[in-house]
């Protein structure tokens, strides 16, 4: 498997040190910027495989770096920064933000999460589909193999992680997955900090695919155990 070129958004010569030398010993290509102006401008004209990006950017936020980048490439974004609460990890991921790692991070972690990446890199560019069938359940409807999901046969924006959660919960209907088996077949792992990033996740995928605010009509909550996909009829 090719390693992937990665752009490092931080402005934290301490943080930035500690990514690149972590890429470097596991022979990743990379690239650097400080700011927000210059992150475009290096995904823009050296088109990276994957970015590292931090959100307290100096000139401009980074959920600003991550919808420019949105408006016209698809290149997965992996935020890594210090804001830990619900409603900053929700902001970024409707943004466009593929996956979100919190500072502080353990090294293995933050590989962990690249390597997830670069699986669906090779996936994608492969041409090999996730599966050739749909699913349909109530008044959704998943096609695998093409990436998509639809509600009331309008098209759901979900980013790749929701909606490899919603394809797991789909083909798992009825069962109840635990939190470490969503994550370990999500993310590769069970740190504490996915765990947490599961339960914003899914915050997100509730908001797209629930008919109505505050119910459990396609996914429902075992609150301390995992989530389970409802059968609608």
């Amino acid at each position: 498997m090719n390693k992937p070129t990665i752009l490092v958004v931080e402005d934290d010569p301490s943080i930035k040190n500690l990514i690149t030398t972590t890429l470097k010993t596991h022979d990743y290509r990379y690239r650097t910027a400080q700011n927000g102006a210059a992150a475009l401008l290096e995904a823009s004209s050296h088109n990276p495989d994957m970015v590292l990006l931090d959100l307290g950017l100096p000139d401009m936020d980074g959920g600003q770096v991550i919808e420019r980048i949105r408006a016209w490439s698809n290149m997965p974004i992996i935020v890594v920064s210090a804001r830990s609460e619900d409603a900053d990890k929700i902001s970024a991921l409707d943004a466009g933000a593929d996956d979100y790692l919190t500072k502080p991070f353990s090294v293995e972690e933050l590989l962990a999460r690249i390597r997830v990446t670069q699986r669906r890199l090779t996936m994608i560019r492969t041409g090999t589909p996730a599966q050739s069938s749909t699913f349909t359940n109530g008044q959704l409807r998943i096609d695998y193999g093409a990436g998509c999901a639809y509600l009331k046969g309008e098209a759901l924006h979900l980013t790749p992680i929701e909606f490899k959660l919603l394809c797991l919960l789909a083909r798992n209907t009825g069962k109840v997955l635990t939190h470490t088996f969503i994550t370990q077949s999500i993310w590769g792992s069970s740190w504490d900090n996915d765990i947490a990033s599961l339960r914003v996740y899914m915050a997100a995928l509730r908001k797209k695919i629930e008919p109505t605010p505050g119910t459990q009509q396609y996914i429902q909550t075992h609150i301390g155990v995992g989530y389970r996909m409802l059968r609608v009829e």
